[in-house]
């Protein structure tokens, strides 16, 4: 390997491509919360993201250089391969880039990707090793989910002809109201959209919150007691997901039948990992368990698109699991 193709890989170990795979379906399971279908705010919901989630992940290696080096020397900052100035700009730069694309989606989506940005941050320098630390992770994905349903919205003072183009339904008729942007009626159907999107974002959240708890015995090892609740959390998530709107997906496939297996995937991809990790709370099943759980984050989106009534956008968003496990043996999500 040359000494490029070392320094990228050490780049990509740093921001844990794989778990990337894992953002744009929060935009996309908040735009499906809001009853429209993706657009130009919804991608550049899914850039500010991804930009924003790279930024929390320099930043952690950043803050736990010195944890690093003694219980993970082959990390790319205790092992020298980058350096850790480096790292703390590569965080800056990448928040500058996700505010910065998060306002070209309008001033809702700028207020809540300002808000991400300052849990990202308060988690990594901060809350990460005290008890709120796996409520802000949380919170981060819960607020990544609804910065994906305020920053979708049709364009401003459109037409029917626009409209249809879009791919919005005529019968949905607050998709007027999100067009007139700046205007009492436009905010006021908005937070409706974002109250739609609350209970999407919570499920999303809480998935988020049990993973958080595992992961803070995965360098040391601890008591069985967070993989089991993780466990418990996954199998009441996959309890509730199966409720929603039945629309059609494809012939013979109804949108019920696409969301069950969905959640069918979700639980099968947690449970065992989860379950070793109870049985057996050292250090390596516990790292397993939480990128298994990271990892499962994907058929969870895609469970909640498809009950959310979009089923293109549960299959989308299902689409990259193959992708996100290719890439896992070759770097680590955790």
């Amino acid at each position: 390997m040359t000494g490029r193709a070392q320094h990228l890989r050490a780049w990509a170990e740093l921001l844990r491509l794989p778990a990337l795979f894992t953002v744009p379906g929060d935009a996309l399971a908040g735009a499906s919360a809001v009853g429209l279908r993706p657009g130009r705010g919804t991608f550049l919901a899914i850039g500010s993201s991804l930009c924003l989630y790279e930024a929390g992940m320099a930043l952690n290696d950043w803050a736990d250089r010195a944890e690093d080096a003694v219980d993970r020397p082959h990390r790319p900052l205790p092992s020298g391969r980058i350096r850790p100035a480096a790292a703390l700009a590569a965080a800056g730069a990448f928040t500058a880039g996700g505010l910065a694309l998060a306002h070209r989606a309008g001033r809702p989506a700028t207020a809540l990707a300002t808000a991400l940005a300052a849990t990202v941050w308060a988690y990594d320098l901060g809350l990460k090793h005290t008890p709120a630390g796996p409520v802000a992770m949380a919170a981060a994905r819960g607020l990544d989910v609804l910065l994906g349903a305020a920053a979708t919205h049709a364009p401003p003072r459109c037409g029917q002809a626009s409209r249809k183009a879009m791919g919005v339904p005529p019968a949905r008729a607050q998709s007027r109201a999100w067009g007139r942007v700046g205007t009492a009626p436009f905010a006021g159907q908005q937070a409706h959209g974002l109250s739609n999107a609350l209970p999407t974002a919570t499920t999303i959240a809480a998935h988020t919150l049990a993973v958080t708890t595992v992961s803070r015995n995965e360098t040391q090892g601890g008591s069985p007691t967070a993989p089991l609740g993780a466990l418990a959390t996954t199998i009441a998530l996959t309890h509730k997901l199966p409720t929603g709107r039945r629309v059609a997906a494809a012939p013979g496939l109804s949108g019920s039948t696409l969301t069950t297996l969905a959640a069918g995937a979700y639980v099968a991809a947690t449970a065992r990992p989860y379950f070793h990790a109870a049985l057996n709370p050292s250090p390596p099943l516990t790292q397993r368990a939480v990128g298994a759980g990271i990892r499962a984050l994907i058929p969870l989106q895609a469970a909640l698109a498809a009950r959310n009534g979009a089923p293109a956008t549960a299959l989308i968003t299902a689409a990259l699991a193959p992708l996100a496990k290719r890439i896992a043996p070759k770097v680590s999500v955790t």
